[in-house]
């Protein structure tokens, strides 16, 4: 090992490297960069959680604001300003019999080409409008013979069983898994972390399913419409809670193990059992109170397991208590009830009984006896709306369409209005920093030479828990430099950095540092260097799948990870510009790649960088890097326009 990397490796600068799991052993222990994520994760979660809700005080407090949080949700999930209401072109393709109830196999269009199948059961000898329920199914992928029927099908036994105790109900699959399959796996699965960029989440296409939905109970005339409840579980008690948060036409909710707070998806990691539909792009940072709170005043009953693991207990009950602040101040406690049976995360007769219950208190005003089970009746394959596919479906491309992007503009041409899009991309994309900037504390970690050039390392805290190295690299007869080149590394760069700094000896790091003599020397000038978070001595370890889940996490803190970079490269410049021999001294920034496009943006809020060193940059943010909603306002060729004559790129 060298001496610079061997002295990193003594101040913990690079963190432990991984050893072989075997089958009966234990996780290696965290390295110090991941002690520090972890710490870093349950911060910001405290402060979001500390901050939810807590400026409601008042009933006038929660009608001042509640609007506005509708909003902000709505923006959340794609919908703001809102889709145009286009016609919903129902069809009936079919009809099934039973003795109690009559099952009708439809679609209707949420937007033009959008299908929604589902399946009607309506009850036998109605007499006149009656109450109705919307039921959104959970995760459950029903295929026969290689061919989707739909989660509904998998649900059905639910819409017999209310269709049975006299209530309309419309269950309607999911985009992912209904007849025509779409994705919910952009950044759990498929790395489509453009998702973010376009502030784009299918959880925002399942609310839309959801309200048209209600839009076609409406049209029905079998459905009091003052009398429509909504529930679902797993995945449908999550859009249970948009679609009535949104909805005010849901008069009564039941999500079922739908929904917990930050604490258990952040810090306790359930996220990593959530696909992506089950979230909200956190542009507002809230914490998941916020969103259960919008259904208050109306009757909701919170279901749950008892042991649940990716809605465990402890989680649901801290959400519980904060929205039953929110009903206590409407004078409505009444009308919040918390469910807790014993059992693993399943569809269990002990969840689906009170639900009922809560339904005939509150929509029929009765409470008679129970005394059946709920159960299926069909094979999948008779739930099926299509015999074949519709050829001009969106089903599976709606993610590319879904979340309007800014208009391109000619990359010579600078936005207009540059402050007010300065001001839009530090609200919609990097809301994540922190409120106040501080010029970090530097302390000195080590020095020394290589290859006729010295060397020094800094580390300081670019956040709480975010701890950076800074670099200088100085040639001896330089004594006077006339400007500082900060490099901002990548993985690759920091290894080459160390490559080069290397006092071994070896012809590799000798010619690097040959050239990087020459150049310090014919420009009179100083090199920096430092590696934003998750990078060289702050890398997080584990595999693909795990540094998958920690950028989710980023996101659910309203972050993402080279969202925080570019705070990080703002910090860096800041501390270098705070040594005395570099303080009226012009920065220059070098990056290239994605790290390129994160310099690019620091560069538009740090006025003190002077000059951009830009290589390979992507074409477009939906190769990288991405911020929460930056397709919303610009790409990066209008970024470019935007920093002006400071940026030179190769």
């Amino acid at each position: 090992m060298n001496r610079l990397a061997g002295l990193l490796f003594a101040l913990g600068l690079i963190g432990t490297p991984l050893v072989s799991r075997c089958a009966d052993t234990n996780t290696t222990p965290p390295s110090p960069a991941d002690q520090r994520l972890a710490a870093y994760f349950r911060d910001q979660t405290v402060a979001l959680a500390a901050r939810c809700l807590a400026d409601v005080r008042t009933p006038s407090d929660w009608a001042s604001r509640c609007e506005r949080y509708r909003q902000e949700l709505l923006e959340m999930l794609g919908l703001w300003p809102m889709p145009e209401r286009t016609d919903l072109r129902p069809v009936v393709t079919g009809r099934l019999q039973h003795d109690d109830f009559v099952v009708e196999k439809l679609h209707f269009q949420a937007l033009p080409r959008l299908y929604v199948t589902a399946n009607l059961y309506l009850p036998r000898n109605l007499t006149g409008p009656a109450p109705a329920v919307l039921y959104v199914c959970g995760h459950s992928r029903v295929v026969t013979n290689g061919v989707s029927c739909g989660n509904k099908a998998g649900y059905q036994h639910h819409g017999a069983w209310l269709a049975r105790h006299g209530y309309v109900c419309l269950l309607i699959d999911t985009l992912q898994l209904g007849e025509i399959e779409g994705q919910h796996h952009g950044t759990y699965r498929q790395g489509q972390w453009w998702w973010n960029a376009r502030g784009y989440t299918p959880a925002g296409v399942e609310a839309w399913f959801g309200i048209r939905a209600l839009d076609y109970l409406d049209s029905r005339p079998e459905v009091d419409r003052e009398r429509i409840g909504m529930t679902g579980r797993s995945g449908g008690g999550s859009y249970s809670w948009t679609v009535a948060a949104l909805d005010p036409r849901v008069k009564v909710v039941v999500p079922v193990a739908g929904i917990t707070d930050l604490q258990n998806q952040v810090v306790d990691g359930c996220i990593e059992g959530h696909c992506d539909c089950m979230f909200f792009v956190n542009t507002y940072r809230w914490d998941f109170p916020q969103l259960a709170a919008l259904v208050a005043p109306r009757p909701l009953l919170l279901a749950n397991s008892d042991k649940d693991k990716i809605f465990p207990l402890d989680g649901v009950v801290r959400l519980h208590e904060k929205v039953r602040r929110i009903y206590q101040l409407h004078g409505a406690a009444d009308r919040l009830g918390l469910l807790i049976t014993e059992g693993p995360h399943a569809d269990t007769q002990e969840l689906q009984l009170p639900a009922l219950r809560w339904f005939n208190r509150w929509l029929k005003g009765e409470q008679p006896l129970i005394d059946s089970a709920a159960r299926k009746y069909f094979a999948p394959e008779q739930l099926r709306v299509f015999d074949q596919l519709p050829a001009d479906q969106i089903n599976t491309i709606i993610q590319e369409q879904f979340v309007p992007q800014a208009a391109a503009l000619p990359p010579s041409e600078r936005p207009q209005s540059p402050g007010a899009l300065l001001a839009a991309l530090r609200q919609k994309s990097f809301g994540g920093w922190p409120t106040e900037r501080t010029v970090p504390a530097a302390r000195l970690a080590g020095s020394g030479q290589s290859h006729g050039l010295r060397w020094r390392t800094w580390q300081f805290e670019s956040q709480p828990h975010v701890e950076l190295t800074l670099g200088v690299v100085e040639h001896p007869k330089v004594r006077r430099p006339q400007r500082v080149v900060l490099a901002v590394l990548d993985q690759a760069g920091w290894t080459n950095m160390m490559a080069t700094l290397a006092a071994d000896g070896d012809r590799v790091s000798d010619d690097g540092a040959e050239g990087l003599r020459n150049e310090l020397l014919a420009g009179r000038q100083v090199l920096a260097f430092v590696a934003p978070r998750g990078i060289g001595p702050d890398a997080w370890s584990g595999d693909e799948r795990k540094q998958t889940h920690i950028r989710r996490r980023f996101m659910l803190l309203g972050q993402t990870v080279d969202g925080m970079r570019v705070w990080d490269i703002q910090q860096a410049v800041a501390v270098v510009r705070s040594m005395a021999p570099f303080r009226r001294l012009p920065v220059d920034v070098r990056a290239r790649g994605p790290m390129g496009v994160n310099a690019l943006y620091a560069s538009l809020f740090e006025p003190a960088i002077c000059n951009l060193d830009l290589a390979e940059l992507p074409a477009s943010h939906r190769d990288g890097p991405d911020y929460l909603n930056v397709l919303k306002l610009l790409d990066i060729e209008q970024a470019l326009a935007l920093a002006g004559p400071r940026v030179r790129t190769r």
